[in-house]
Formats: C-alpha cells, sequence, structure tokens
C-alpha cells in the first residue's frame, strides 16, 4: 500500500530519481545563461527525454533564484523560445526574469542561444576543480568539477540520438557500414 504525503512519503520520492536529477542540473545553470531540454536530458543521462525534463520542471517544488531553489526558468527550447506552458507565468515572465539576469533576446523573443546558452560546466571560482559558484548566491563550494556531467556518458548512442540527421554520409564517407549504399573498394 503507498502511503499518503503526510506519512512516509516525501515529496521527493513522489517526484522520482528522474525529476531528481533534472532538479539537480537545472540548479547548476549559472545566472546569465540557459540550457535545452534536450541538454538537461543528455546531462542526465536520458537523452530523447526533453519532453519528460518539461514534466518534471513543471512540478518543480522550489522554483526561483534563491540558493537552494530550482530556476525552471533558465530552461527553454533547443531554438531559444520561451515554454508556452511555463508554470510560473506564462512566457513573459519567464522572458522577464531572463532579461533580469542580463540575457539577450533576438527581434522574434528567443534567447541568443549562441551568447548565452550554457555549456555544462560548473562556472570556476577559483583554482580548476577546487571551488564553483553555486547558483546566484555567488558562494562557493568545494565539489571537485569532475563531480559533474560536461558531457554524455561513454555508451551515449549518438546515431539513435540524430537518427533524423545521421552522421554517416555514405557519399563521402572512407569507412562505409554494411548499410551503406557506396560500393566497397577492394
Amino acid at each position: 500500500m503507498v502511503a499518503p504525503i503526510s506519512e512516509e512519503r516525501t515529496e521527493g520520492d513522489l517526484m522520482g530519481d528522474y525529476a531528481n536529477r533534472v532538479f539537480a542540473v537545472v540548479r547548476r545553470i549559472p545566472r546569465g545563461k540557459v540550457a535545452t531540454y534536450g541538454q538537461v536530458a543528455r546531462l542526465i543521462g536520458a537523452p530523447r527525454t526533453a519532453r519528460y525534463v518539461g514534466y518534471a520542471l513543471h512540478a518543480n517544488p522550489e522554483p526561483g533564484t534563491d540558493p537552494g531553489s530550482t530556476p525552471c526558468h533558465r530552461v527553454v527550447f533547443k531554438d531559444g523560445r520561451m515554454a508556452t506552458g511555463f508554470a510560473f507565468g506564462g512566457p513573459d515572465e519567464q522572458r522577464g526574469m531572463l532579461a533580469a539576469e542580463g540575457i539577450a533576446f533576438d527581434e522574434e523573443g528567443r534567447v541568443l542561444m549562441e551568447e548565452f546558452q550554457w555549456d555544462g560546466r560548473p562556472e570556476s571560482a577559483g583554482a580548476p576543480g577546487n571551488a564553483h559558484v553555486t547558483g546566484d548566491s555567488g558562494a562557493a563550494d568545494t565539489a571537485d568539477a569532475t563531480d559533474y556531467p560536461t558531457a554524455p556518458p561513454p555508451d551515449f548512442d549518438w546515431e539513435a540520438e540524430l537518427a533524423e540527421h545521421p552522421l554517416h554520409h555514405c557519399e563521402t564517407c572512407a569507412a562505409p557500414r554494411p548499410d551503406c549504399k557506396k560500393e566497397r573498394h577492394a
């Protein structure tokens, strides 16, 4: 039998491991930077689950910019658009929060991703590996930068992730695959 929230279960139990991993990554997005839903999914080791990142953030129990909160307003679509269903005030509120952090937008209201997309690395606050800035407070903690993923896991399947844009190009490849249309030269 499942215990009601008021007894043994906590909100964290209800959100599950997936949502907790999403919240952990989003808390590391620095002020003045954004990440995409797909980027967050890849950073938690669950590529192709961008929609579920959105579901998790819609249920964010601690939105905002205070230390310890989850700044879900820093997550946008891959083209820089705001989420139309932004749970905490709509796209205008999200845009205002981002603008207050110094993020700029194009004439269509999209974040300038080339300039403001987070690279996935913790912001340095001193010697490399010794400390990093956490959230908006600017406070440093001593976690090693290697504790945080900066790339997909080693077993990440790029072919599956980029299925609509395969990495293999038959016309120019030097090592054709078995399903390649290019004739093999012995």
